[in-house]
């Protein structure tokens, strides 16, 4: 993003997009070093576990990759460049674990270049950064199939 960048995250989902089908449309990165030999995770906000930068794809945001550069800024405080389109996953979680405030998601994962870590972000108050080898970040992903399977499918060197 050229733009400069808002220091407020979004919240709210009154600007959500969603699939024919009513599944929650989430856009996300994998964030990987220059040579492709760690990956960027952050915790989520409660700091319970470790993620990838995701989040919702807005109605006022033309592609899901314009949304997944958001939400990589807010959550981690990246400046990245989209490197490869990483394709859709489908959540694969059971009908006991959604809600109406968690509903199915279909998400989209593009791999990205970091360009540029800021020291301050959005949601640096509820959210730490680390960088990871490959083997490390999957076992801090391992509670979450979607975000391995969208690490499996980046360059990251294994």
């Amino acid at each position: 993003m050229s733009k400069q960048q808002s220091m407020t995250a979004r919240t709210g989902r009154d600007k959500q997009r969603y699939s024919e089908s009513g599944e929650r449309l989430v856009a996300g990165v994998v964030p990987l070093s220059a040579d492709k030999t760690r990956v960027l995770l952050i915790q989520s906000s409660r700091r319970t576990a470790w993620v990838l930068p995701k989040g919702g794809w807005e109605t006022d945001e033309a592609t899901a990759s314009d949304a997944a550069r958001r939400e990589a800024w807010e959550e981690a405080g990246i400046h990245c460049v989209v490197t490869r389109d990483l394709g859709k996953i489908l959540d694969t979680r059971g009908p006991k674990e959604l809600s109406s405030s968690s509903p199915k998601a279909l998400y989209q994962f593009y791999q990205v270049r970091v360009e540029k870590e800021e020291a301050e972000w959005p949601e640096k108050h509820k959210r730490g950064r680390q960088w990871m080898s490959y083997g490390d970040a999957k076992e801090k992903l391992k509670g979450r199939p979607e975000l391995v399977q969208a690490l499996e499918r980046s360059e990251i060197v294994r």
